[in-house]
């Protein structure tokens, strides 16, 4: 008897064209939504609202918490009458910045103040805690519930902010003229495209990326960067530094009193950078294993080339770590151990946890990244940079507002900030599969990632590694970057330092008000929980880089004679003076 029924295996005849439909029409709405998508909202607010409409018992708690929070709110303003140095009924948290001036103190703006504390206190307790809500959709409507609170702070508007009452008074008005000129400012540069007011005293290859050097390779995606001696002898080991490819490699070489590279090469370092080329339209297929193949691989063979040295130190930051992370277990799968040892600074291997940067990472956001993507070829920077804003809109959104545009208090430009507004892009078909795969999926924690059709697993790893995790890293939580204890017996030296996930790593020696947790798992030791860890761990004040640059020399051999700028007649001869061409790409 024949089957009638038609093959599955063979497309319909309107299959591309209803794909292209779909995926424009996708493309369109998050145009409109800046890439953020409705439906993943809207299915966390249904999911919150219809639970608590079905939990009496969350309704009577959230009404008996309304109710004693009105209490307090009376009770202070009864004891603040009769004693002006009474006791506030609530505190800020202690990242909370916005009240800490002590015009807040003053009737009738602490009353105010505590209000909108108690408040912000109500609604965290109202969208947590409700059963059967989702853990994703729990976290996005409290997230959802934060910015819309931050939207209505007191500190946003002149009739309840004595701060910027004052500065009025003060300046005769003149404050909101120069918020006004440079919210003008602003607006110019932006439907230009410039970067920020002030980013031109820190130009690339004059005042930051000065570290001398020479491009010694360049392929499709990566220029490789060798940087000059200063020191007679160098570590036979030469240093091979992975950058993420979502910023420009320069953040470890902004400053010469801050930069990472000119550091090392100082403490007797042979050092080589990839410097990724900034992708178009025409680089959308460019995948995971292109950025490791042409990436730290090719930068691998002509790092040997050049120095003839069988031992290579992988150092990888953010994304860039992740990536190196991932080429190290392809090449320990294979017997490939030219890699001496690993540093991942900031660089998450296990994803199940990432922190709020997870918010935006499920199946419907993801349909809509990748259609954006798919119009464009590309993810432009400003979609990420706007996210990581979010993250903190009180420090990076609002509080410049209140002080850039009412104030009239432009902040000084440094060389961090500029180089956090020289954005890059990332191809489609990479970020998909990052995305996807990696943050989603979690396939490299748990052994499901593929190199060249075949798994490759991190417990491969056997070299010693040093890790850094920094203690407000809202793009790697320190967390989620500690986990790689459960993913490999390695020996791990873990380092938690201050400051953020760009501050905390560049922490030059003498950087003020800099401090770091320290210890070292053994080869085949236990793997500690991480709060477990942080209270065992020892504590240091100074940079990490110090403690860094001691783990290198421990894994070093004695120091020889510096090889030459490339190969003058090989394959890698000089191409052009660092910082190259690449990183100039907008």
């Amino acid at each position: 008897m024949t089957n009638s029924c038609p093959s599955h295996s063979n497309p319909e005849p309107l299959d591309g064209i209803t794909q292209t439909l779909d995926r424009a029409a996708a493309a369109l709405v998050s145009q409109l939504t800046s890439g953020l998508s409705p439906i993943t909202m809207t299915q966390a607010f249904l999911d919150w609202s219809t639970h608590l409409a079905i939990s009496p018992g969350k309704q009577v708690q959230l009404a008996a918490k309304a109710a004693r929070k009105i209490g307090r709110i009376a009770d202070y303003a009864a004891r603040r009458a009769g004693n002006a140095a009474a006791l506030p009924a609530i505190e800020p948290l202690p990242q909370d910045r916005r009240f800490v001036d002590p015009a807040w103190t003053t009737q009738p703006f602490d009353l105010i103040a505590q209000a909108f504390l108690l408040n912000q206190q109500w609604w965290h307790a109202a969208t947590t805690g409700i059963g059967g809500v989702s853990r994703h959709h729990e976290d996005m409507v409290n997230f959802a519930a934060r910015q819309f609170l931050d939207v209505f702070a007191p500190t946003n508007f002149l009739a309840t902010n004595p701060v910027l009452q004052r500065k009025i008074i003060e300046t005769g008005g003149r404050c909101l003229v120069e918020g006004t000129r440079h919210w003008w400012e602003d607006a110019q540069r932006l439907s230009r495209g410039e970067p920020p007011v002030g980013s031109e005293q820190f130009a690339v290859g004059e005042t930051v990326a000065v570290t001398p050097g020479k491009v010694v390779y360049r392929n499709h995606l990566i220029e490789l960067i060798q940087y000059a001696p200063t020191t007679e002898t160098v570590h036979p080991e030469p240093i091979l530094i992975v950058p993420a490819w979502i910023m420009k490699y320069y953040i470890l070489d902004l400053s010469p009193n801050n930069s990472l590279i000119r550091w090392l090469v100082d403490q007797g370092h042979t050092v080589f950078a990839i410097s990724w080329h900034n992708p178009g339209s025409a680089d959308r297929d460019l995948d995971m294993d292109d950025y490791r193949r042409l990436g730290p691989m090719a930068a691998l063979e002509a790092i040997q080339a050049i120095t003839g040295s069988d031992k290579v130190h992988g150092l990888g930051y953010c994304l860039g770590g992740t990536l190196l992370a991932i080429t190290a277990a392809a090449m320990a799968r294979d017997k490939d151990e030219r890699l001496a040892t690993l540093t991942l600074l900031a660089a998450q291997t296990e994803f199940s946890e990432p922190g709020e940067l997870g918010l935006f990472i499920d199946e419907a956001q993801l349909n809509l990244l990748e259609n954006m993507m798919w119009s464009r070829g590309y993810l432009d920077s400003s979609q990420m940079g706007g996210a990581f804003q979010i993250l903190r809109s009180n420090d990076l959104i609002w509080s410049r507002i209140l002080a850039t545009y009412l104030m009239g208090e432009r902040e000084e430009m440094s060389d961090l900030m500029a180089w956090n507004g020289d954005g890059t892009r990332m191809p489609y078909a990479m970020h998909s599969q990052y995305l996807r795969q990696l943050f989603l999926g979690d396939d490299l924690a748990e052994g499901r990632f593929k190199v060249e059709g075949r798994a490759i697993t991190l417990s491969a790893l056997r070299q010693p590694l040093f890790v850094v995790g920094t203690e407000r890293d809202h793009v790697a939580p320190w967390r989620s970057v500690h986990k790689i204890h459960w993913l490999t017996s390695a020996e791990i030296r873990f380092v938690l330092t201050s400051g953020g996930h760009n501050a905390g790593i560049v922490s030059e020696p003498g950087h003020a008000h800099r401090q770091y947790h320290v210890s070292t798992r053994s080869l085949d030791g236990p793997a500690l929980d991480p709060d477990d860890w942080l209270e065992q761990a020892e504590t240091k004040d100074g940079s990490w880089w110090l403690e860094w640059g001691r783990w290198l020399g421990e894994h070093s051999s004695e120091r020889v004679a510096p090889p030459g700028m490339g190969q003058p007649e090989g394959a890698y001869r000089p191409l052009c003076d660092a910082p190259g061409h690449y990183v100039m790409e907008r």
